[in-house]
């Protein structure tokens, strides 16, 4: 056994981890209630999220409500690459009041090559926001080495979608792999991945969920 040892420190093998080993692992969760822990459960504090949808559906909104509620727990930085600092984003957050969380709450406009440099400072922020990922410009390739540079940040990135899929090969294969999936349609983000409460869904505007199903009644009726 202590032959087996010397090898693996040798070689640079990591021991394999029994169910025990495993079972009896501690993880950090975000400890989510109501509304959020129905719909999301307690996910981890690292890894990938990402939220998709149509323009006019309510991503951003769910965005907004999503960062405020993640403020509670860490300091995020939003990288603006869409819309930089842009009056719409001025409006958002005066209509989701995120004025109360502005010591936790940065924004920023940079590149991966820039944004990466920027994390690997001490004490840097452990909650990344990227809006949105067309706008990185990033392979499927870029990603992975961006997660795997900084497996203790938690990165939340938001995506175009082209009908019901995310927009571009990239992004698909992003989704796939995120811990994470929130797919926004009619002002309600729907949990599609790892991690479900149990409604898997959240309902981030209810005149506007009213609204667009009136909408639909209307149209069925008028063919």
């Amino acid at each position: 056994m202590e032959e087996g040892k010397k090898d693996n420190k040798r070689t640079g093998i990591k021991r394999a981890l029994s169910v025990k080993d495993i079972l009896s692992k501690k993880y950090e969760v975000f400890p989510f209630e109501g509304k959020w822990k129905e719909a999301f459960d307690t996910p981890e504090r690292t890894g990938v999220w990402f939220i998709w949808g149509n323009s006019g559906n309510g991503k951003t909104s769910f965005v907004m409500q999503l960062c405020k509620e993640l403020c509670k727990y860490d300091r995020i930085a939003i990288d603006s690459l869409e819309e930089g600092t842009r009056l719409t984003v001025q409006n958002n957050l005066r209509r989701f009041g995120m004025a109360g969380v502005s010591r936790q709450l940065a924004f920023i406009k940079e590149d991966i090559p820039t944004l990466r440099e920027r994390l690997r400072r001490h004490k840097s922020y452990n909650i990344i926001v990227i809006d949105s990922f067309q706008y990185t410009r990033m392979t499927y390739g870029d990603y992975i080495q961006l997660k795997e540079e900084f497996p203790d940040k938690l990165f939340i990135i938001i995506s175009h979608a082209r009908g019901k899929n995310p927009k571009g090969d990239a992004a698909t294969s992003v989704m796939y792999d995120a811990d994470l999936k929130i797919w926004v349609e009619g002002y309600v983000a729907y949990s599609k991945g790892r991690y479900r409460g149990s409604t898997s869904k959240y309902v981030i505007w209810e005149l506007g969920l009213w609204r667009m199903a009136v909408n639909k009644i209307i149209k069925k009726t008028t063919r």
